[in-house]
């Protein structure tokens, strides 16, 4: 059962954060509280070990951190770009650093990510 609950949750978060590129609504926006969120109002990451417009979050990593992605050409606000993720998925970045999704928040608001093993972190502008 739990094995269940943590795919279900896995294919809603990868779900919440492919709607921009499905194209329904704006890939990325500013909370209130002044912290990026996704079309779904969830709170964007930033992974410490990550280097300038490459991702290091790959396999398991993508699992419990699922990467904010693109289409190829998407027409990005200034400051955000999208790069290409190991396994060819487009990944859009804030000044070149990669945003991702964390498994863990289960709500709008929800920033449970923000200090996970000292290298994640709410991405803020």
């Amino acid at each position: 059962m739990t094995r269940f609950l943590i795919i279900a949750t896995a294919a809603a978060t990868l779900s919440a954060c492919s709607a921009y590129a499905a194209g329904h609504a704006a890939p990325v926006k500013t909370s209130d509280a002044g912290y990026f969120t996704d079309a779904a109002d969830m709170t964007l990451y930033t992974f410490d070990k990550d280097t300038a417009g490459k991702s290091n979050c790959n396999a398991g990593c993508a699992r419990a951190w699922p990467p904010l992605v693109a289409k190829e050409g998407a027409d990005l606000p200034d400051g955000f770009t999208a790069i290409k993720r190991k396994n060819g998925d487009m990944q859009i970045a804030f000044n070149g650093q990669p945003l991702y999704l964390w498994i863990q928040d289960k709500k709008p608001g929800d920033t449970t990510g923000d200090g996970v093993q000292g290298v994640w972190h709410i991405a803020k502008p």
